[in-house]
């Protein structure tokens, strides 16, 4: 059996992120998995993801911090409840505040591997860290700050 993703469950309308929807074809697909308490993803970039030759692009970085910082909130509010991934109703995370630190330069042309960790679940808010790793080296650190968007939000159009 597949192993899926928490972007799998995502609802049709709320699937089309340019980082995380499985929707959207232009978009990077993030997929972000539940491993015990944390998540983890893994992205290779492109060439053309580039800062700098051999270097990846901070803004992407952010990027898929911010996906899976997201995706993250969102499985950590399911099991918090007891509920499975994709149960009615459908929980969805957009992103109230990010924070990244680059830590060193991050390769391109290897496996970015992500790991988020669910630091606080109040409410409709979740506080989450992201490690990313280049090679075993910890590259870049973020914080995302992740609320519950409302229903009405997913179905405003493409």
């Amino acid at each position: 059996m597949e192993r899926k993703a928490v972007q799998d469950f995502y609802p049709d309308d709320f699937n089309v992120c340019y980082g995380c929807g499985q929707r959207n074809e232009h978009g990077l697909h993030v997929r972000t998995y539940v491993s015990g308490d944390d998540t983890t993803a893994t992205f290779t970039p492109q060439p053309y993801h580039t800062a700098m030759r051999g270097y990846v692009y901070g803004g992407l970085i952010a990027s898929l911090i911010d996906c899976h910082g997201t995706g993250t909130a969102a499985a950590a509010v399911y099991k918090a409840a007891e509920r499975d991934l994709g149960s009615d109703p459908p929980l969805r995370f957009v992103t109230a505040a990010l924070h990244v630190d680059y830590l060193k330069p991050t390769p391109i042309g290897v496996p970015l591997h992500l790991r988020g960790h669910a630091k606080e679940v109040k409410g409709r808010k979740v506080v989450v860290e992201v490690v990313l790793s280049a090679a075993g080296d910890v590259c870049a650190r973020g914080d995302v700050v992740a609320v519950q968007a409302p229903a009405q939000l997913g179905s405003q159009g493409a």
